[in-house]
């Protein structure tokens, strides 16, 4: 009696590449690490978009109300960073469905160009952003909000960036990897927001927010390029 395929255990490498042996059309589900830490990636991934989407609102709404640019603008950032990790989590929940090595790593590519584009989309965003306010030349008012809100993601999001790097690691996956690093340019900009939110408040430096953020727009360049063209370098640490 021939064989049942579908009780049949993996051979040597199938888990890895996500192919069957022979040739065959079966597919390896992700077992035990590997699903472990495909479970832990999508609980971050899903996370950044639920503390995004509150950070989004709570930005756009106090920066109206204060008229401060610089906070609008960090909302409508974290709506980017949403839509980056939509698409990430499209790509893990892909993965965990045991899609072969071929097609994983076409969607890996999917999902670093797209990333890449909104690298570009962030710097774009700065310089619009940063020249607005330095024409302008308005001093907003103060945002306790606005302030509280930037110190918050100063916080949360190195940790969530590093645990997503960690999880990178051990899936060895470059398009999580990516989407690890755009959270980091999330601190950065809570960083650049949180100074010029207190320079204004406490010496009235009302500049100083967009300044810090434009010293981003190398890296995000260069980021952003790397992920558009699929380059290898946008997998490293």
């Amino acid at each position: 009696m021939a064989r049942d395929q579908s009780t049949r255990e993996p051979c040597e490498g199938e888990r890895a590449s996500g192919t069957a042996c022979g040739g065959r059309g079966d597919l390896a589900l992700p077992q035990g690490r590997e699903l472990k830490w495909l479970r832990i990636a999508i609980g971050l991934v899903a996370g950044t978009m639920i503390y995004n989407i509150a950070e989004a609102i709570i930005a756009t709404v106090s920066g109206q109300k204060a008229h401060s640019i610089a906070l609008f603008g960090f909302g409508l950032d974290s709506l980017i960073e949403c839509a980056a990790a939509a698409v990430m989590l499209w790509h893990l929940f892909a993965q965990i469905r045991g899609v072969d090595g071929e097609e994983l790593e076409q969607k890996q590519k999917i999902v670093r160009r797209f990333i890449g584009g909104t690298f570009i989309a962030l710097a774009i965003y700065i310089l619009i952003d940063a020249g607005w306010t330095w024409w302008k030349a308005e001093t907003p008012e103060h945002s306790p909000i606005g302030i509280a809100l930037a110190a918050a993601s100063l916080i949360v999001m190195p940790a969530i960036s590093i645990a997503k790097l960690r999880a990178a690691r051990e899936l060895g996956s470059s398009a999580l990897r990516a989407e690890a690093k755009e959270t980091l340019v999330c601190s950065y900009l809570s960083f650049a927001l949180l100074l010029g939110l207190l320079a204004n408040a406490l010496i009235g430096w009302w500049w100083a927010d967009s300044l810090a953020a434009l010293l981003m727009v190398p890296w995000l360049i260069k980021e952003g390029s790397e992920g558009l063209r699929g380059d290898a370098c946008c997998d490293e640490d």
